[in-house]
């Protein structure tokens, strides 16, 4: 028996708040990883770090609020906490090793590849992980061809992230990334969902696991915590909202420091001016 799915339960409200979600754990994370390629390397691990655990942190909030306007008309639901919790890990971890292969190598050819499709996959095992963990009467299965859309979804959304936080353009520039970001991690959401149909058991079992109700508080405010307190971090920020770097690139010589190696000028023009000076007084003129 196929049972009834409906994933707009709470109509447009849920599609909405889980895409804000998407673009703030994007928009914090991408402007990290902007960061992240404008410190020394001493500094740009940390920045990599909060930026993965911030676009891992958001698209886990987005797909947790998302599911709570799904439901299936004729058997409750409920998630088994270790596997939902288990896909936040599994984002964060996923994520950051896509934003380290860009941040350290750069969002061009090879890396970015790479990158992006290590974390597009990481965000379409995040909502597979998630999906694991649903618990009803009945069991869930999925169509081939649309999860395999949605996946590519997720990995050209994810490659399209890191090349725009390679650009450095901006604050704005990041802001309408992230806007393009949330579109495309929502977008995979619901054509993963799209994939899925319940096939309903017969006898009437009692499905282990907490209701989406008591799961809601802690899943949702440690998450919005942090990405609370990520966004004080990019608003205490002006690099990272001008998206500037600190000081104008100097060139490096082998045994200069290069806070040594600085242009001067004032001293060059006198040093010009003196040797035109000496070269005239060593020339006398010509007896006749």
């Amino acid at each position: 028996m196929q049972g009834t799915v409906d994933g707009f339960s709470y109509g447009v409200v849920t599609p909405l708040v889980a895409y804000l979600m998407a673009c703030l754990g994007g928009a914090l994370g991408l402007r990290c990883t902007t960061r992240a390629m404008l410190v020394a390397h001493s500094w740009r691990p940390a920045w990599l770090v909060l930026g993965s655990a911030a676009i891992g942190s958001g698209i886990w909030t987005m797909h947790f609020v998302a599911m709570m306007g799904f439901s299936v008309k004729e058997t409750p639901i409920h998630y088994d906490k270790p596997i939902t919790y288990a896909s936040l890990g599994l984002a964060i971890l996923m994520v950051g090793v896509g934003i380290f292969i860009v941040g350290y190598r750069g969002a061009t050819g090879t890396a970015l590849f790479t990158g992006g499709t290590i974390t597009g996959l990481g965000i379409a095992s995040m909502h597979y992980l998630g999906m694991a963990g649903l618990r009803l009467n009945g069991s869930l299965q999925y169509n081939t061809l649309t999860v395999a859309a949605s996946v590519v979804i997720g990995v050209v959304a994810a490659t399209s992230a890191l090349w725009a936080a390679g650009q450095i353009r901006g604050f704005l520039w990041s802001i309408g990334a992230s806007l393009v970001m949330g579109l495309a991690v929502s977008g995979m959401h619901y054509t993963g969902m799209a994939a899925l149909s319940v096939h309903l058991h017969g006898s009437d079992v009692p499905t282990p696991g907490d209701s989406p109700a008591t799961l809601l508080a802690p899943m949702l405010i440690g998450p919005l915590a942090f990405l609370c307190l990520a966004a004080v971090v990019v608003i205490f920020d002006p690099l990272m909202v001008m998206g500037r770097p600190d000081r104008l690139h100097v060139e490096h010589k082998p045994g200069v420091p290069a806070d040594e190696v600085t242009h001067h000028p004032s001293r060059r023009s006198s040093l010009r001016v003196g040797r035109q000076q000496s070269h005239h007084s060593s020339r006398t003129p010509q007896n006749r």
